[in-house]
């Protein structure tokens, strides 16, 4: 068994390193201390089984974090183990394709038996955290996850700097390619996502945002 565990905080990595080796002792564990560090680690390592993941690090904006390695790594899959355990956040992340949510509060037990579930094939929850079911997309269009699922790798990249507030220029310096190969991107993101600005972009992924999403769980 090789697991990655992607957590900016040195501590809480340590102690879910320990508690992983005290249940699978022969498991192979990986750190790395963001979503950089961690997909370069997953390029360079083709043996990672599974992948524990915070949600909420350093320079990460809600779940952009499980979205991006998510596209880049679609067969290695994701356990989130998390301090927020909103259901909400918990539907939220399994749509956008976490297989499995714990919440940092939980006792070993949960942990291994989720880590053993997920390796297994089945999704895991912890009971009571799901949560009723959320209400059908507005105006007909699919759900976020299932358009944003239509996207490639490098277009979920440019989205995420686009969410960022980064402009078209900036875009194209972080990424190495050229001004109209970044417009060809957003082009084909507006498309995708069916929406006619940037300012829309932002307000439909508006729900990748734990902020907006327990704001509207209030309101509602």
């Amino acid at each position: 068994m090789h697991l990655m565990i992607v957590d900016d905080h040195p501590l809480f990595r340590e102690a879910l390193t320990s508690a992983v080796r005290l249940a699978f002792p022969a498991a192979a564990v990986e750190e790395a201390d963001g979503i950089d560090s961690a997909c370069a680690a997953l390029s360079r390592l083709r043996s990672v089984d599974l992948t524990l993941l915070d949600l909420t690090m350093r320079g990460v904006n809600g779940f952009d974090g499980l979205i991006a390695i998510r596209t880049r790594f679609p067969r290695i899959p994701i356990l989130v183990v998390s301090g927020l355990d909103d259901p909400r956040i918990v539907r939220e992340a399994l749509s956008h394709g976490a297989a499995g949510f714990v919440p940092k509060a939980a006792g070993k037990a949960v942990l291994t038996r989720a880590i053993t579930d997920v390796l297994n094939g089945s999704v895991f929850v912890p009971e009571g955290m799901g949560g009723p079911e959320g209400q059908a997309p507005r105006s007909g269009k699919p759900p976020i996850a299932e358009r944003i699922a239509e996207l490639t790798p490098q277009q979920v990249r440019v989205l995420l700097m686009i969410r960022q507030g980064k402009l078209n220029k900036q875009i194209a310096h972080e990424l190495g390619v050229g001004d109209s190969t970044v417009k060809a991107h957003v082009s084909e993101i507006l498309r995708k996502l069916g929406v006619i600005s940037r300012t829309q972009i932002v307000i439909e992924t508006a729900n990748l945002d734990y902020e907006h999403i327990l704001s509207e769980q209030t309101s509602g």
